[in-house]
């Protein structure tokens, strides 16, 4: 199946911000085959889908928790080992697979309206969040969690789930493995999951140095931070995303560029928990792979992705005493191209030919899209100006999954309504 789209820009997602005006991109099979200005465009009698706006990449989540959109807005004020024990993990334990699956069925389609198309969820029952991700039309690569949570099994039993789901991985649904962190999960099962994760080419996600305290026992134990500890016990060198990665010293930083960790950061869920401020350009100035992540909707308590990549640049300016510590093509960058990259997954996050066609249409026609004097104009007011509320239309691999603003995939209002009922369940059991 041939497509053709034509736009009034195209705006690439790479570091540089790359802008092609008066754009044609065409899509082959669900792939990109040609992008470029309409002047030069192949000829083709393919469909044309016409559009008045911008076309940019799908972006990438690359951490989130988005069936905790059942817990949405609880344990507000509460720091996160607090919020984690007292509110959060109560709730989980009661959840069945159906609350799973429903919840993120939602999620994954409010994602889709805000412009992601792909996140890596750390989240129990993953063969239901992938039911419920390919309900929507979205992408995703699952993690199962290991953790030592009532009613979630052994953490030998939980590994050999993750393993298990491995061959059943394809483009749309990618499975792989989620420790909690190096504070929950015992070192000799971190070293387990590391090895399989290598084995299996999975990717690895892990929580790492989100709060000042949380390594404290860990240190005061071993004589070592958790980055450390966790290159010490055999954890890294694979495909490995540290989840947050707030607080890392020079040492830890230069341990994650030396086996080439990847980050997902959360600037979010970190302010809202106040956990703290990552070193995002210290990050990005020693070549380690970043990515945007929301975190859970419980944390954050969203998950769009446009008000994080915004929070982004605005924290790294803050810390930096710097207008220029991230400009707004390396915070676009961040959500699209770089997450892809973070993810080790180089089909998608940018708008280039043999690249998924994971597309969003964000409406320019809009007083915040107003003065545009050159290209660069548009990248910017992508990044300060709009967000997710001028998302007009989002197609994954060529499939068109919102249009006008409303998913064609699922039924969003029943949908609402289920997760309302069953986030008042969980609430009332978890109080006894």
């Amino acid at each position: 199946m041939t497509q053709r789209f034509t736009a009034r820009a195209v705006v690439v997602g790479d570091r540089a911000g790359t802008v092609v005006p008066d754009a044609v991109l065409d899509v082959e099979d669900g792939l990109i085959s040609w992008v470029g200005p309409a002047a030069d465009a192949p000829a083709s009698d393919a469909e044309v889908t016409r559009l008045p706006g911008v076309l940019t990449p799908g972006m990438v989540n690359t951490h989130s928790h988005a069936p905790m959109v059942l817990f949405r807005g609880q344990g507000e004020g509460l720091p996160l080992d607090r919020w984690l024990r007292e509110v959060m993990w109560p709730r989980e334990a009661r959840l069945t697979p159906e609350d799973i699956e429903v919840a993120m069925t939602a999620a994954s389609a409010e994602m889709l309206r805000h412009g992601v198309t792909t996140s890596v969820e750390m989240y129990f029952q993953p063969e239901r969040i992938a039911a419920a991700v390919r309900a929507t039309g979205a992408r995703s690569i699952v993690a199962n969690p290991l953790i030592g949570l009532p009613g979630y099994g052994t953490f030998d039993e939980q590994l050999q789930t993750a393993v298990g789901l491995a061959s059943s991985s394809d483009a749309q649904v990618e499975f792989g493995i989620g420790p909690h962190s190096a504070y929950t999960v015992p070192l000799p099962v971190l070293r387990d999951a590391g090895l399989a994760a290598r084995e299996h080419g999975l990717l690895l996600t892990v929580h790492v140095a989100e709060t000042a305290s949380e390594g404290a026992d860990l240190l005061a134990e071993h004589g070592l931070s958790v980055p450390s500890l966790l290159a010490a016990h055999d954890v890294l060198g694979g495909r490995v995303l540290g989840n947050h990665c707030v607080h890392m010293d020079d040492a830890d930083l230069e341990l994650w560029r030396e086996y080439d960790v990847a980050v997902a950061h959360c600037p979010g869920s970190n302010a809202k928990l106040a956990s703290g401020t990552a070193r995002l350009r210290d990050m990005l100035d020693l070549g380690i792979r970043v990515g945007m992540g929301t975190d859970g909707p419980a944390s954050n308590d969203n998950l769009d992705l446009f008000e994080d990549l915004r929070l982004a640049a605005q924290l790294a300016r803050l810390r930096e005493r710097d207008a220029l510590a991230l400009t707004a093509p390396e915070a676009f960058w961040l959500a699209t191209g770089a997450a892809a990259d973070a993810v080790d997954r180089p089909d998608l996050g940018q708008l280039v030919a043999g690249r998924r066609a994971d597309l969003v249409h964000v409406d320019t026609e809009d007083i915040a899209f107003t003065p545009v004097g050159d290209l660069t104009d548009l990248v910017t007011h992508l990044v300060w100006s709009v967000g997710s509320r001028h998302v007009r239309d989002t197609w994954v691999a060529g499939r068109r999954v919102v249009q006008d603003g409303v998913s064609t995939t699922v039924d969003e209002a029943a949908l609402r309504a289920q997760v309302q009922e069953r986030a008042l369940r969980l609430a009332a059991e978890a109080r006894g």
